[in-house]
Parts: structure tokens; C-alpha cells; sequence
């Protein structure tokens, strides 16, 4: 049923519970569909209702653990939220193999971020520029006020720059550089940018526009590399595989989408399970692989004994403190699981997850194809969503795949010929 009138007076003054009934009206939900949304799991409804606006209800999603991680010489069971198939099993795995070969080494900068002044109307843009970095002490000082226990930590506002934006006429934008320490750092640099914009005006004679962090961060960098022994998977055959498929990544566009895509499975679902900002992390690696024409976030070479090594590059903003990372008890849990203790530590976490995850992909693409590793995982998901019960999901999800016949179709006729409903004939 498509609601008639989307126009609803006063919604976002109704409780949870109002909006629900609301919305159940408008659109035609059942009693037992209304019902399921009241199921709200572990978040209570309030809990969410103060997190985001016009809550109804809250959404369950798996939450795994990645075992078998070894970063730096430190072991971590690694939780996942994630919805995909096969990402967490694949993420295992790589991280045994790379285990065997001395786990992984992981290196991240010092936090440092971007926040944007724009500046419009200026009537010299290079005598702005030379004006506002003639008050650069002055201007980072205003900055720092907005946050005095980063500046009693002897982080903050650090530098300044100044940047004219190639076709933008009479334009300058005022890059504040800023170390956030343990937090993600978006609120405090809004509220840098902020604080210190009437002084810009007042220096170069224009008008601020924007004010706001930027969430491409080439100074908060993640890096990571591991060794896998060409014995454990598969041979010199699979490590050139993986080589050249990395190639492939490297020079076109169509798969390098893709390939990152795989990377970003890995990270995105870590930064989900502890509630960090997993679209800014999309953003930011996506626009950092762009720098120069957009390439992979990974590399791939064969050591002196034909051993596949892989490193990966990917800019990492993320939290362990601030935002929403307290606000939801599963959340906290998980931090507590994965155990990192500072927001670089976690960077180094989610750069070796990446790279096995990118890894998994690779040597699955090139020893037997992604599909037959997806097909059992798939095939349950099917099952769920054809209506079988716990008991009966594996059953179902085999003869699925024997017969290599996976939808949703199929798997409610194998459930009434199991159930005995059905004439055995498969069509």
C-alpha cells in the first residue's frame, strides 16, 4: 500500500510509540508487522529516540567476532556488524594465513584533520592569503578556545593554511590543521571553524561561507602490510593471480571501484559494530584513492621467495571516544571486545582488516572465483527468506546448492517437498 499524503503535522512530537501507530495507519501494517518494529533488542526505544529523529524502531544486525588478527605483535578478536555473506568467514581466514607469515604491521599518523573556511568576495586573494598567515599565532590561538582539554593536551589547532580553489574567482579557503587525539573530530572542528571566522573576515575584507571540517583526511593515514606464504595459498599460480588481478585494479576504474568496495567490507563493518562514522570512512577513502586518478588502496607484490606480500594505504578518521561510540551499551561491548586503546591503535586495527579482506577477495577471484565461496552463505540467506525454520535452513541451503539453483523460489518448494506438501518434482 503507497501512502497517499507523506505530510504529517507534528510527527516529530510524537512519541516512538505514536509514530509507529502513525505510520501503520498511513501505510497499512499489520498488527503483527507492528508488533516486530516494537522489538527493539538491546537499544531501548528511548536510547534511540534520543540518538536520531522520528525513531519508530530499531534495526538488528549480525554482530560477529573476526578471530586469528595479530597486529603489531598483539592479538584481537575483531567484531564485525554486517549483513554480507562470506565477509567475516574471508576476514578469518586471511587473518590465519597472515598470522603463519608474522601477523600484520600496522603504522598510523598522528590525528591530524582538516577544518574549511571558505571565504568569498575577497577582493585580493593574494593579499588575503599573505594577511591571514600574518595572523596565523592569533587565529589558531581564537581556535583553541573552543576546546581546552585538547589544547591542556597539547593538541588542538596546530597550523593554518591558506588555498586558492582553481575557477573559484575572489575565493580563498582557510585550512585549519587539527589534531583530535582520541576522537573522530568532527564537533570540535566545526566549532573551530566556527569561532574563528569573524576574524577572517574582519582580515581579509570577504565574507565566510562554510565552516566545516573536511572528512578527506590526508594527514590521518593508516598503513599496514602482511606476508602470505605462497604455500598456504595455493602456489606461485594464485600469488601471480592475486598480482595481476591488483594490477587490473591499479589501471581501470570499473574494477577499482569494486576492489575498494571489498576493502571498505572489512573496515566499514568493524566501524558499525563500535559505532564510528563509517560513511565519513567511505568518503574519505574513496576520495583519497581519487588523489591522481583513482586507483586501489592496495598493492601486491612477490618476495625473493615467492611469497605474496600485501600492504595497503587508506586514510582513517575514527574514534574511540566522543560522538555516539558511548551512547549505545552493544557498542561500548564491542570496543571492550576489540580492545583498542586509542584512535591510532584502532586505525592500525581497521588498515590490516582492510588488507585481509582485500586479500580474500583477490586470492578467491583468482584461484576459484568469488561465487563458489559466497554460494553455501547465500544459499541460507535464501532459505530465511523462503520461510525456513532454524532446523530446516541447512537442509534447504544444500540442496540449493547441489542443484545450483539458488532463489527464493526454489527453496519453498524444497520446504513443502521437505514438509511433506510437495511432489518432489524439480522442475
Amino acid at each position: 500500500m503507497a501512502v497517499r499524503d507523506s505530510r504529517i503535522s507534528g510527527f516529530f512530537r510524537l512519541t516512538p510509540v505514536e509514530r509507529l501507530r502513525k505510520v501503520a495507519e498511513l501505510v497499512g501494517l499489520t498488527e503483527q508487522e507492528v508488533a516486530t518494529l516494537q522489538m527493539t533488542g538491546s537499544m531501548g526505544i528511548d536510547v534511540a529516540d534520543k540518538l536520531v529523529e522520528n525513531v519508530i524502531s530499531t534495526l538488528e544486525m549480525p554482530l560477529s567476532v573476526a578471530p586469528n588478527f595479530r597486529v603489531n605483535g598483539k592479538d584481537y578478536l575483531v567484531p564485525m556488524a554486517i549483513e554480507e555473506p562470506s565477509v567475516v568467514a574471508a576476514c578469518s581466514n586471511a587473518a590465519r594465513i597472515a598470522r603463519e607469515g608474522g601477523g600484520f604491521r600496522a603504522y598510523a599518523t598522528e590525528p591530524l584533520m582538516y577544518g574549511q573556511v571558505q571565504v568569498i568576495g575577497v577582493p585580493d586573494p593574494n593579499v588575503a592569503r599573505v594577511e591571514i598567515l600574518s595572523r596565523k599565532s592569533e587565529i589558531l590561538e581564537l581556535a583553541n578556545t573552543a576546546s581546552q582539554t585538547l589544547k591542556s593536551r597539547g593538541a588542538g589547532a596546530r597550523d593554518l593554511q591558506v588555498r586558492e580553489v582553481p575557477g573559484l574567482e575572489g575565493q580563498v579557503v582557510v585550512h585549519l590543521v587539527v589534531d583530535v587525539m582520541d576522537a573522530m573530530g568532527a564537533n570540535v572542528i566545526n566549532t573551530m571553524c566556527e569561532r574563528v571566522a569573524p576574524l577572517i573576515e574582519e582580515v581579509t575584507g570577504g565574507r565566510v561561507n562554510l565552516r566545516i571540517l573536511s572528512n578527506l583526511t590526508p594527514l590521518r593515514t593508516a598503513y599496514a602490510w602482511a606476508r602470505f606464504r605462497k604455500e598456504l595459498i595455493g602456489g606461485e599460480e594464485v600469488v601471480n593471480g592475486v598480482v595481476e588481478a591488483w594490477r587490473f585494479a591499479q589501471m581501470d576504474i570499473f574494477r577499482a571501484a569494486t576492489h575498494n568496495k571489498g576493502i571498505m567490507n572489512g573496515i566499514d563493518a568493524v566501524l558499525v559494530a563500535t559505532l564510528n562514522d563509517w560513511r565519513a570512512a567511505e568518503a574519505n577513502a574513496h576520495a583519497y584513492a581519487a588523489i591522481g586518478g583513482y586507483r586501489s588502496l592496495t598493492r601486491y607484490s612477490v618476495d625473493s621467495n615467492g611469497n605474496l606480500i600485501g600492504s595497503i594505504e587508506v586514510p582513517l578518521a575514527v574514534g574511540v571516544v566522543g560522538g555516539t561510540t558511548g551512547a549505545v551499551e552493544k557498542a561500548r561491548i564491542a570496543r571492550k571486545i576489540l580492545g583498542a586503546s586509542d584512535a591510532r591503535e584502532l586505525a592500525c586495527i581497521l588498515a590490516s582488516v582492510g588488507l585481509a579482506q582485500n586479500f580474500a577477495a583477490l586470492r578467491a577471484l583468482a584461484d576459484e572465483g568469488i561465487q563458489r565461496g559466497h554460494m553455501s552463505l547465500h544459499a541460507r540467506n535464501v532459505a530465511v527468506t523462503a520461510g525456513a525454520s532454524p532446523p530446516e535452513v541447512d537442509a534447504v541451503a544444500k540442496r540449493l546448492v547441489e542443484e545450483g539453483r539458488i532463489s527464493v523460489s526454489r527453496a519453498r518448494e524444497i520446504l513443502q517437498e521437505m514438509r511433506g506438501g510437495g511432489s518432489g518434482n524439480n522442475k
